[in-house]
This record gives C-alpha cells, structure tokens and sequence, in this order.
C-alpha cells in the first residue's frame, strides 16, 4: 500500500471516528471538539492534507447540514426572541468594527479593499461577509484570498482560546453562547467553539449567529451605495445569503408547528452535534502555515486588532451583564 493511500485511509479513519466515538462513547464528547481542531491542524502540519484539494470545499456545506439539522431541535418561537433582542447590540458591533476597520486600514496603509473586506469578515460572518461585499467592491482575487485567511487563522484561534477563557472567568452557557455569537467571525468557528462548553451555549450561539448572518444584506447594500457614489467602475450588487439560513429557520418552523415531528427533530438536533465534530476536524486539516506565511504582517496585525478590542469589549459587557440573551 502506498504512503498516499495510506494517508487517505487514516484520514477517513480519523474523520469516521470524530463521528462515532462522542455519539457512542459520552465520556468522550466535551473532549471531542477540542481534539478534532486540534487533531486537524496536527495531521496536515505533521503529515499533509491527502485530501487538501476537496476539504476546503466540504468544509461549507458540510457545515450548513448540521446547522440545518440542529434547526430541527430548536423552537422558531426561542430563535425569533433570541434574534430581535440581539438586535440592537449587534448593530453597535458591526459599526465599530467597520469604523475600526477603516482607521486602523488607513494608518497601515493597506490597500482600500482589502481592509474593507476584513472590516466585513469581522463585523459580520468571516468568509460569507467577504463573498457578499468582494463583488460589490469588485474586488481582486488577491485581496479576497488575503482577507479570507486572516479571518481564518484568527476563527483557528477563538475556537482554541475562548472556550479556555469562558471557563477561566466563570462564563455561563448563555454568556459564552452569546460572546461566541458576536465575537467570533465564521458561523463554523461560533459552533465549535460553543459545543465544547455545552448544549445551552451551542443553541444561544447558533440563533444569535444566524441573526447576526442577516445583516450581510443591509451591509452589503450600504457598501455598494458608497462604492457607486464614489464612481468606482464595474461594480455589481450581487448579495447572497448563506443556504444554511432558511433552512434553518424553514426546520425550526417545521417542528414547532408539526408536534410529530418533535421527537424525530430531537434525534436529528442531537446528530449534528457529532456532524459537527468531524467538520472541526476538516477545518482543523484545511490550517496550512505555508498560507499564514505568505500573508504578511498587516492584514494580519489590522484583523487581529480589531478582533481583540471587540472581543473584550463584548466580554467586559456580557461578564458585567450590560448585555445578555
């Protein structure tokens, strides 16, 4: 057997057991997530990715799915309160994050795009912001890859760090739900990171989340009326909003008002947690320290800046209990 092929079969064998052992074997599932990051980013660093050419894009949908089942364990009625009570809150975020942005851009002196679409990645949801806003600004593939990884190493990072810290100072679920919602980029990385701390938080964060997703549209808007005032040539208002957010509110509908399916939705909510696990470990695969070094240190110095200060911000509130869910 060859070394590639032994590396595939390992790899599937990994990717297998992150499903099967926390669903079999309960001792094992608030290690789980934890260790498939980690155990991720060890194989490829260690070994190599056999699979690197398709992980990075099973990652998404694989991700979508089990937000989509873990829908179907939920209420509409929780997800609706949850979701306008973040409003207000979410709103001074994306703000701050964008005013951030913008100076600290301009005082590295990076290039117009490239700041805005890391401004969007943190204000809003990483790397779906970034696809919505690349195309408005009409942005170059450069820019977008370099934007992209930023906000990738530093979702790398928070799953890592936050969960350590909210155990550190004495988070509740519902704190850490709601820190992890509005402090994280990527919805994959708000998701693993709460489901390492436990049910309750992995439902706030996921809600509070998609909530947050939504304003991708209105942002995205804004941002296209500025580019179009300033002449900027070539632009198109295409905005996309991620699949999985429908069909999750469309699952949560269906079971709330379809009493029957209740205990089918239960199973279906409690399987995505395991789903979950495994794509940690894609994500944690798709880390390459050859990217991280050839992305300079700006981008990185201006993503990490901006996420550091709003992150404690929304600590410092949600620990004094300024904001809550």
């Amino acid at each position: 057997m060859s070394k590639n092929l032994c590396l595939k079969f390992l790899y599937i064998l990994l990717c297998i057991s992150f499903f099967v052992l926390p669903w079999q074997f309960k001792p094992a599932r608030n290690l789980a997530p934890g260790l498939a990051i980690i155990g991720g980013i060890l194989f490829t660093v260690v070994l190599g990715n056999p699979f690197s050419a398709r992980t990075g894009k099973m990652a998404s949908p694989l991700l979508g799915t089990a937000i989509v089942m873990m829908g179907f364990g939920l209420e509409i009625r929780k997800i609706a309160e949850t979701g306008i009570s973040s409003f207000g809150y979410t709103a001074v975020g994306i703000a701050a994050a964008f005013a951030m942005g913008i100076v600290l851009g301009r005082l590295l002196k990076l290039e117009h795009d490239s700041y805005l679409l890391i401004s969007s990645g943190t204000a809003i949801c990483g790397g779906s912001a970034i696809a919505a806003v690349a195309p408005v600004l009409n942005a170059k593939a450069y820019n977008v890859a370099i934007s992209t990884a930023v906000v990738f190493i530093l979702n790398a990072v928070a799953l890592l760090v936050f969960p350590t810290i909210g155990h550190y100072i004495g988070l509740s679920e519902d704190q850490f739900g709601l820190w992890s919602a509005v402090a994280i980029h990527d919805t994959s990385s708000v998701v693993g990171a709460s489901v390492q701390y436990g049910d309750r938080a992995l439902e706030v964060a996921t809600t509070v989340k998609l909530a947050r997703a939504l304003w991708i549209v209105p942002v995205a808007f804004i941002v296209s009326l500025v580019v179009n005032r300033r002449g900027k040539p070539d632009t198109k208002s295409r905005i996309k909003i991620p699949w999985f957010i429908p069909c999750f509110i469309l699952a949560a509908t269906l079971v709330s008002f379809i009493p029957e399916l209740v205990p089918a939705g239960k199973t279906i909510g409690n399987m995505s947690k395991y789903l979950l696990v495994t794509t940690l470990f894609i994500i944690g695969s798709n880390v390459s320290l050859g990217k991280i070094r050839e992305l300079g240190f700006a981008p990185i110095l201006h993503g990490t800046i901006i996420w550091v200060i709003l992150s404690a911000g929304w600590l410092a509130a949600i620990y004094a209990n300024i904001i809550s869910v």
